[in-house]
């Protein structure tokens, strides 16, 4: 079965249209890699300061992948010549899960 990745990405109060705007920006960047299953990013309600970034991908390998390709290029320097922008997040921590029981909808 799947695997999922969650970054839990601690994000001040002030910096949590940065980081939506960020990711809004590079919106549909995952979508192709080999081995992607889905991607959700989770916005906090109370409570914390922590966003969790889902991500379910076919296989482990798929992931790492992903990692050693598209998204270190694409967190790799600013703009061409510029700077790379101070980063939204104050930290962050990636958990890891296998899938090993999951639902859908029943047909309505």
């Amino acid at each position: 079965m799947s695997v999922v990745k969650i970054n839990v990405l601690t994000v001040p109060a002030e910096q949590r249209e940065t980081l939506e705007k960020r990711f809004a920006s590079r919106a549909h960047a995952v979508e192709n890699s080999d081995g992607f299953e889905w991607f959700e990013l989770l916005r906090p309600v109370e409570g914390t300061d922590q966003y969790l970034v889902y991500t379910r991908w076919r296989d482990e390998e798929s992931f790492q992948a992903w990692m050693e390709g598209p998204m270190k290029a694409a967190h790799q320097g600013g703009a061409e010549g510029g700077e790379r922008p101070k980063p939204a997040a104050s930290g962050s921590t990636l958990w890891s899960f296998d899938v090993v029981q999951q639902a859908a909808p029943k047909n309505a």
